[in-house]
């Protein structure tokens, strides 16, 4: 008897222990976030390159086997009742990053896991009205998410070598696309037509237990930005004009900070979720090397970080974390092309009362991680 009471007290000991550290971890992050995304078991990753895929490019004018290299930096929506991701994939046309030509690939799920894609790309540098800016970097790291009508919505990087541009694309059926160019062409009479800009986290909503995107005061908006975040703002979804400070800069709503995992870069994520505490910026950051980085994490690593923002104007920061709630710990996440270690996120989905996180592997492969919210 003695034996079994001794058995019992330690069982509860050990219940009352793991309870403890469970919401000693969840303390740790303020009640706005969501922090518990789990890396399915067995699943990663998700995607990796192929390099028997063969399609006829219109830029080269030869047949090219176009993921060979690298799979990564997905974006992620529903379409007819299944998750879409659209990853950017690079051809072996050369050695080193940003040397190679990226094209959008297609893979599609019943259950947000297993994964079966197209055997070409749905979006490409091609012989159009783009060319220029598209041609012969390509189209790297898309963003998309869909209007209440089902107008689906890419934000994508043109890049031709020269010159990183935030461009726009429209679809109905995430394989047909329209490019409508450079999302700032018309701002401020085409002032920003040549500045650096990438990365666009368009701010979304649930409706019915579907994401799709918000409108504010009448308006779109959208995160952007790599070496610092802006706010920009549409009434068409194709042409968008970035927040100006007192001196006619950009609005700079975030920036590196020094000492932190993000002290090098703060680059946006997936769509951003108009949530009941605000609206919910998932970004990545880089960690600068030496003196200036976190030195909890490793120098030039990208993890994953989420900023907080006033849901009636958008450009007013109320909160940040100060550490990731998300970082490379798989030996994919730390070994390929960027062997310093990346989660870098860019795909977010509300499916199956779940959210789904999509993200690239050290610029090599494509993974997911999932979160069940308490409520949604």
């Amino acid at each position: 008897m003695k034996r079994r009471f001794l058995n019992f007290a330690y069982l509860l000991l050990v219940v009352v222990f793991v309870t403890s550290c469970t919401e000693k971890k969840q303390a740790e992050f303020p009640d706005w976030t969501w922090t518990n995304f789990q890396r399915p078991e067995g699943i990663n990753p998700i995607i990796s390159p192929n390099a028997t895929s063969v399609y006829y490019c219109p830029m080269r004018q030869d047949s090219v086997a176009w993921e060979a290299s690298d799979t990564f930096n997905p974006a992620a929506t529903i379409y007819d009742g299944k998750v879409v991701v659209l990853y950017r994939a690079e051809d072996n046309s050369a050695v080193g990053i940003g040397s190679r030509t990226s094209r959008l690939g297609y893979a599609y799920s019943g259950d947000g896991l297993h994964f079966k894609r197209m055997s070409a790309p749905v979006f490409y540098p091609a012989d159009d009205s783009q060319k220029e800016l598209e041609w012969t970097g390509g189209c790297e790291d898309p963003r998309v998410a869909m209007t209440e009508d089902g107008l689906y919505v890419m934000f994508y990087t043109q890049w031709n070598r020269k010159q990183a541009r935030l461009a726009v694309a429209t679809s109905r059926d995430l394989q047909s696309w329209e490019k409508h160019g450079p999302a700032f062409v018309k701002a401020y009479n085409g002032r920003f037509f040549d500045e650096f800009s990438k990365s666009a986290s368009i701010v979304t909503k649930l409706v019915g237990g579907k994401q799709v995107i918000a409108q504010i005061d009448g308006k779109y908006w959208m995160y952007w930005g790599e070496k610092f975040v802006n706010v920009a703002t549409s009434t068409d979804l194709v042409n968008w004009t970035p927040m100006l400070d007192e001196k006619g800069d950009f609005l700079k709503v975030i920036t590196p900070r020094k000492g932190k995992f993000d002290s090098s870069l703060t680059e946006c994520g997936p769509p951003a979720v108009l949530t009941d505490k605000g609206i919910m910026l998932f970004y990545n950051g880089k960690n600068a090397d030496g003196t200036e980085g976190d030195m909890l994490y490793t120098a030039n690593s990208y993890c994953a970080g989420q900023a907080l923002f006033d849901a009636k104007d958008p450009a007013r920061l109320i909160d940040r974390l100060d550490r990731p709630f998300y970082m490379p710990e798989s030996d994919f996440e730390k070994s390929g092309q960027y062997p310093a270690g990346t989660v870098f996120i860019e795909g977010l989905v509300f499916f199956n009362q779940k959210w789904y996180l999509y993200y690239g592997c050290a610029d090599s492969r494509v993974a997911v991680a999932v979160y069940e919210p308490e409520n949604y």
